[in-house]
């Protein structure tokens, strides 16, 4: 028998509607507050994509059955009651998604005919999208006074004394920046720096990290200051909440520009473009870099360059129409194929194990993955150094679908399958 979840949304009833958005509700709050108060989601970006994705359908097919409370209307999670509250004197927003190119030149298309460009160009700017916590750091004077997370886009958690632990914020500005200035921007935590936690931690009992994310997340969100500092947070900034009006910076990339003069770390992949082309350059670029970046992305980022702009576009609902955030498919991602070790099973079975740098897949940071056999190798044609396609789907362990076939590839030596070894010569 179909269920409601299965079935499509014009086949659906106003009863059988009402019923699947209460459903789709209950999971998606849920989710909100395993991944934003307790940084321990349980559900793929994917397939939270697809609850959210299908309440956004269903609410547009039926209307009436809108709710007040929808989080379709909402961003993230309310702030947790063990920290103090704060509230954004300009809401921090999320973003619409783009999934597919299409998606993007949709957006781009979108952008003209609101502001009837009658064919002139607008400059866009495209970014790495962090997988990190979001953060605002509020400056008076040139001084940190406060720091708050995103929490529901309009009451975030008070994590002042934790945001001070961290290196890479600064606690003091120069003297020409705004009188009042909120930069925001992302916490994360590096791939490196990750494993040698999650090392650590195993080593003491302590709790391991499912991926850098959580990490840096958990870390920032402590109640003890102390337990922050001894964590390896970084930032990048790449936006701003209120600022003093006299800044007189007109456009996204010379305000980030800015940042990076006063102490901030910004990102070095970011660049203007001036089309969806471009901008699907940029996004295929940072797509095959992925792995080499040292950081989880899980997507990259546009927005409408000029500041006047954006607020002539202004926002819908949650999000802002200026910009779009291009997510990377979430079960395949782009690694390097470091080495290939062979295990020997308890039949004698000998099984090639791809050895991968670091790269999270689905949410979980995956550093090995099958190749089946000596046949499967010689149908990839997977050698050492290539860049390779990983896929974790569910519960399969994650495997190799592709190798991605660059200027070096036919210079690299081809794999060649060991025939015999040392347990085969001690029976």
């Amino acid at each position: 028998m179909t269920s409601a979840a299965d079935t499509p949304i014009d086949a659906l009833s106003p009863l059988e509607a009402a019923a699947e958005i209460a459903r789709l509700l209950e999971a998606i709050r849920a989710a909100d507050r395993l991944y934003y108060q307790d940084d321990a989601p349980t559900l793929s970006d994917a397939d939270y994509d697809r609850l959210r994705l299908r309440l956004v359908a269903l609410e547009a097919r039926f209307p009436e059955l809108v709710r007040p409370d929808s989080p379709t209307g909402k961003v993230g999670a309310g702030a947790s009651e063990k920290f103090e509250k704060v509230r954004h004197v300009v809401p921090m927003l999320s973003l619409d998604n783009a999934f597919a190119d299409d998606d993007v030149r949709d957006f781009v298309a979108r952008v003209h005919k609101f502001l009837a460009t009658h064919g002139q160009t607008v400059a866009f700017t495209a970014e790495p999208k962090i997988d990190g916590l979001s953060l605002s750091i509020r400056y008076v004077n040139g001084r940190l006074v406060s720091a708050a997370t995103r929490g529901d886009g309009a009451e975030g958690e008070n994590v002042t004394a934790n945001v001070r632990t961290i290196a890479e914020v600064p606690q003091v500005l120069p003297d020409d920046v705004p009188e009042v200035l909120e930069v925001r921007g992302e916490v994360y935590m590096s791939h490196a720096d990750f494993a040698a936690l999650n090392v650590k931690a195993e080593a003491f009992g302590g709790k391991v990290f499912a991926n850098p994310r959580n990490a840096a997340a958990g870390s920032l969100r402590q109640l003890d200051a102390a337990i922050t500092a001894a964590r390896p947070l970084k930032f990048f900034a790449y936006a701003w909440g209120e600022i003093s009006p006299d800044w007189a910076v007109e456009t996204q990339y010379e305000r980030v520009r800015a940042f990076g003069r006063w102490g901030f770390p910004v990102n070095p992949r970011m660049v203007r473009c001036a089309s969806a082309e471009e901008l699907l350059e940029v996004y295929r670029g940072l797509e095959a870099d992925r792995a080499r970046l040292g950081y989880d992305i899980d997507g990259v980022v546009y927005k409408v360059d000029r500041i006047d702009l954006q607020t002539r576009l202004g926002f819908v609902s949650r999000s802002p129409r200026w910009a779009i955030a291009h997510k990377f498919p979430a079960e395949k991602a782009r690694t390097v194929l470091e080495g290939i070790d062979i295990q020997v099973g308890r039949t004698g079975a000998h099984t090639p194990v791809a050895r991968l740098t670091p790269v999270t897949v689905g949410g979980v940071v995956v550093t090995n993955a099958t190749l089946h056999n000596a046949d499967e190798i010689a149908r990839l044609d997977a050698r050492i150094g290539d860049t390779v396609v990983v896929q974790r789907a569910g519960d399969v362990i994650p495997q190799i679908v592709e190798v991605v076939r660059d200027e070096g590839h036919d210079g690299r030596a081809a794999f060649d399958f060991p025939h015999l070894c040392l347990c085969d010569l001690k029976t």
